[in-house]
């Protein structure tokens, strides 16, 4: 099994970034494809960004194309997420998540998960 905390969530206004890292431990780390998800308060959970387990593969929705990147580091067992950009409704609690698939971006598909950060993005 693996073990994920997320940090560097905060309060940032509109149109600033925020780098989110995901802290892993247990289990190899690069054994695993990575993912963030984020939830809003009274909406469902959303897909952020996956990476596959040595970082060649990414994939994004629309919403966040362009301005968020997902990246890790195996050596340091650590997943990244830079959000660039930002606008208010990227506000919401971010997850990483992890899975022993290779690619996916289905929330069913990811096993393990971190406890979320707070992001929120003020006009």
């Amino acid at each position: 099994q693996v073990q994920l905390v997320e940090s560097g969530g905060g309060l940032v206004q509109a149109g600033g970034s925020l780098r989110l890292s995901c802290a892993a431990s247990g289990r190899t780390f690069s054994t695993y494809a990575m993912g963030w998800f984020r939830q809003a308060p009274g909406k469902e959970r959303q897909f952020v960004a996956s990476i596959t387990r040595y970082g060649v593969t990414s994939v994004y929705p629309d919403s966040v194309k362009g301005r968020f990147t997902i990246s890790r580091d195996n050596a340091k067992n650590t997943l990244y997420l830079q959000m660039n950009s930002l606008k208010p409704e990227d506000t919401a609690v971010y997850y990483c998540a992890a899975t022993d698939r290779v690619r996916t971006t289905y929330d069913y598909d990811f096993p393990y998960w971190g406890q979320g950060t707070q992001v929120t993005v003020s006009p």
